[in-house]
């Protein structure tokens, strides 16, 4: 678990692509990223697929979601996110994991990007996003997974025998 004090959209965007990647073989194109997320216990997984034929700097992040409501976009950007895991993500599927997320309500937020001469970037469906990708001086695509609240319960105990 990593935790970030404060990071605006431009930073989280710009951790994909502050590492550099080959040049798309190919054009780009919205459907070729895809994200699935899913909770266990503590334990949040984000299985990321990349069809775009080169390999792309994704992270997958929680913000805080108070009262297990979507918060604006700008309070997530602004706000930071605060649990993260990112990585180079080969063509075919993986998973990045955030582990050891404390009790509560985060919004996921993805992002991956390619750099080179095509430079592009995916995020994960939020409302609002597109107002600031379209300040992006790349080629940018909302996957249709959308940013989603999640809910981290605590653990259910046991009576003693």
């Amino acid at each position: 678990m990593r935790v970030i004090t404060r990071a605006a959209f431009p930073a989280a965007g710009a951790i994909p692509l502050s590492l550099a990647t080959p040049a798309l073989a190919a054009a780009a194109d919205a459907d070729d990223v895809t994200f699935a997320y899913a909770v266990d216990g503590s334990t949040v997984t984000n299985t990321i697929t990349n069809n775009s034929e080169t390999p792309l700097t994704c992270a997958t992040s929680l913000g805080l979601a108070p009262g297990g409501v979507l918060p604006p976009v700008e309070v997530i950007l602004s706000g930071g996110q605060s649990f993260y895991d990112q990585g180079v993500v080969a063509p075919g599927a993986t998973t990045q994991v955030i582990t050891d997320v404390p009790d509560g309500s985060y919004v996921v937020l993805v992002s991956c990007g390619s750099d080179g001469d095509n430079p592009s970037m995916w995020v994960s469906a939020h409302p609002g996003i597109e107002g600031y990708l379209s300040l992006l001086p790349y080629t940018s695509y909302v996957v249709q997974q959308a940013s989603s609240v999640i809910t981290i319960p605590a653990p259910v105990l046991s009576p003693p025998a």
